[in-house]
């Protein structure tokens, strides 16, 4: 954790917690998703979620205003991509589960984390990505996670102070719990539907309090970068 609030780039430590602390939490979830209809789909297609969102080419065809091109230029706009997601699992150590469909579920849940971004509406700078893991969080419980929230809520409450962090996080819970279960969602499925669409059909209201501040957060966020560049 010491590692992860010196560099908040170093997303493998967010794997090592999360390995270390999850307990059952992955079975527990899995077998939720398996009692869902599109869940069991999902682990009959062993539907590869991370190859799709490598084919920026299939990606690039997608029309603006769609959820694959809200990905595409969301996760290559920030100079990241999908394979650097899985590299950092596996630096955290990220190990098979041995069982290939849990395993499946799993690989799902990190690979769609930059999709929770897009449909929840949260950016990258550092309240957002507290926000998209307390709405996560609130999908699918994870010891691990809510020890980064509860160690990163009350510390960017110190360092920003003029910003509604702990509302905006607890506003993210309650449209996690409101939402429709997005780890069940085919997003292979969905690509070519309006965002705005994918985001009414699972039920996704704005994150007010989020956007309000937003603006505020990233140049938080960008004088933060600047001092240790310095």
């Amino acid at each position: 954790m010491r590692q992860l609030i010196a560099d908040k780039e170093d997303t493998a430590q967010v794997f090592r917690i999360v390995k270390a602390l999850s307990g059952n939490s992955y079975y527990r979830n899995f077998n939720r998703f398996m009692k869902s209809s599109d869940g069991r789909r999902i682990a009959s297609d062993r539907a590869d979620l991370l190859e799709t969102l490598c084919d920026r080419k299939r990606l690039a065809t997608c029309a603006s205003g769609t959820l694959g091109r809200a990905y595409l230029d969301f996760v290559y706009g920030e100079g990241l991509t999908a394979e650097g997601l899985a590299e950092a699992s596996e630096a955290g150590g990220l190990e098979d589960l041995g069982d290939p469909d849990v395993s499946l579920y799993r690989r799902r849940l990190r690979d769609s984390h930059d999709l929770f971004h897009d449909v929840a509406g949260y950016g990258r700078d550092a309240l957002g990505e507290l926000c998209v893991l307390s709405f996560g969080n609130a999908q699918f419980y994870n010891h691990g996670i809510a020890f980064i929230l509860g160690v990163g809520i009350p510390k960017m409450k110190l360092e920003a102070a003029q910003l509604p962090v702990a509302r905006a996080a607890f506003e993210a819970w309650r449209r996690g719990r409101a939402a429709a279960d997005l780890t069940t969602f085919y997003w292979e499925e969905n690509l070519d539907r309006p965002l705005e669409d994918v985001r009414r059909e699972l039920r996704l209201r704005p994150p007010e309090t989020y956007q309000r501040v937003r603006a505020l957060s990233e140049q938080l966020e960008r004088d933060y970068q600047a001092v240790r560049q310095a």
